[in-house]
């Protein structure tokens, strides 16, 4: 994943979720701010979803809200939604100060 020309490694997980994410790498997407927590996307096609109540995310999390929404987290938060997870970053230390607090360009690639 490439953020702000700063990469990270992201391993996503053994689900049909992530396997139909994976699927349409490489993405370059234009993610919006949100919570000052999270960027996310909307795809315009949906990817199958298992969501689940997890309680909470944790800063790198790469989780598919509903069933076209891929947000990315980089805060550490509790919640009460449902989501997909994805992947995580593994090691996101810098992740927010790479995503900034606006709107960002994320590409997700394989290597």
């Amino acid at each position: 994943m490439v953020v702000n020309g700063q990469t990270f490694a992201a391993v996503l997980y053994d689900n049909e979720t992530a396997k139909a994410f994976a699927e349409r790498l490489p993405l370059t997407l234009d993610m919006s701010e949100m919570n000052g927590n999270e960027k996310y996307y909307y795809f315009e096609e949906r990817l199958p979803a298992d969501p689940r109540k997890p309680g909470k995310i944790d800063n790198g999390d790469l989780m598919l809200y509903g069933t076209d929404c891929v947000v990315l987290f980089y805060k550490s938060v509790s919640t009460s939604y449902s989501y997909t997870p994805l992947g995580h970053v593994d090691n996101p230390a810098s992740l927010a100060r790479a995503l900034g607090s606006g709107a960002v360009t994320v590409t997700f690639q394989v290597r």
